[in-house]
């Protein structure tokens, strides 16, 4: 039998089975939390035979933040496989490499500085957030590169969490002289706290993914190639500088934009590619959608648990996600030692 008729045929088992974890976590999600709404009553709301309180607290609370958590992690997986099929480095993830706080400090900047109306607010952050990903990464990049050695994948880990230390520490001085309500929401921010729980924020998110992930899996071939060795991606014809960069720059649009309205959440873009990998193999073909799925639901869920772990704030999902994704960022340090 065909090999490659056999991973499509795993693939979409992969797939069905992510479908419908993400949906009984969604409906999990829609039935608990801090104001009741009991599962009996999720259909006749979401098809407008609930109470005002019922639409309330589905439409206007939980179903937005479930929308955003799915999204955001859909889009920081694929910005996490992009990462680590450029890099050619499986430590590499947007939070680790410090474009997560590049996109925070310019938002602090934004938030501290500019004034917009709150209408526009949602559409304006994640091009904040993308200018200053795209500047953090352009400085990690040009100090992770040799001209005689090309990119060093190492380096750039190490470069990276370096750049994301200091701009953590230029963020707390920002704020230092801020006023205290503006300083509860960075600091909230930094937490990973969903705090763009509204519908103009779905809007504002999704056309990024809607546009970067069909790009994407246009370019999983040349992603393929650029895993390999440089030398043996450039004797196959490959513009490795040129696709690198183009890559590169998609991988900071799709963390900046989540990052905008989910705040600094780590280790989803970590996680979601290896989970890919290991169950559909390497060929970024088969492992992206399933690294999209599976980034989606790991915030959906880590989102889901930690705000119902305490009432009535409950844990944030960047914290959420730092308790399962750091133990597993040890082990793949350890494993690579």
């Amino acid at each position: 039998m065909n090999p490659n008729l056999n991973l499509h045929k795993k693939q979409a088992k992969v797939i069905g089975g992510l479908l419908v974890l993400i949906i009984a976590t969604i409906i999990a999600g829609m039935g608990i939390g801090y104001s009741s709404l009991s599962f009996s009553r999720l259909l006749p709301t979401l098809f407008g035979q609930g109470t005002f309180a019922e639409d309330f607290v589905l439409f206007s609370v939980r179903l937005p933040r479930i929308v955003i958590c799915l999204l955001s992690g859909m889009a920081l997986a694929l910005s996490g496989a992009i990462l680590q099929g450029v890099t050619r480095n499986d430590l590499a993830d947007p939070g680790i490499v410090g474009i997560n706080s590049g996109a925070g400090v310019a938002i602090s900047v934004f938030f501290l500085f500019f004034s917009t109306e709150v209408g526009s607010l949602a559409y304006v952050l994640p091009f904040a957030a993308f200018l200053g990903g795209l500047a953090a990464a352009t400085l990690i990049y040009w100090l992770s590169y040799r001209r005689s050695a090309g990119l060093q994948p190492v380096r750039l880990v190490l470069t990276g969490v370096g750049f994301s230390m200091a701009l953590s520490g230029v963020m707390i001085v920002i704020i230092s002289s801020a006023d205290r309500q503006k300083v509860d929401f960075i600091s909230k921010w930094l937490a990973g706290n969903i705090w763009g729980a509204d519908w103009p924020f779905i809007w504002a998110l999704l056309p990024w993914l809607l546009v970067l992930l069909p790009f994407t899996l246009y370019k999983a071939g040349q992603l393929n190639l650029l895993n390999l060795d440089e030398p043996v991606s450039i004797s196959v014809g490959v513009p490795v500088e040129r696709e690198r960069i183009i890559l590169l720059i998609a991988a900071v649009a799709l963390a900046s934009s989540a990052v905008a309205v989910t705040g600094g959440i780590a280790f989803i873009g970590l996680m979601a590619p290896h989970i890919a990998r290991a169950l559909v193999g390497p060929r970024n073909q088969l492992s992206i959608p399933v690294a999209v799925l599976s980034g989606g639901w790991l915030l959906v869920m880590a989102d889901t648990i930690g705000r119902n772990l305490a009432d009535p704030d409950g844990v944030p999902a960047g914290i959420m996600a730092a308790l399962i994704g750091a133990p597993y960022f040890m082990y793949l340090l350890i494993k690579k030692r």
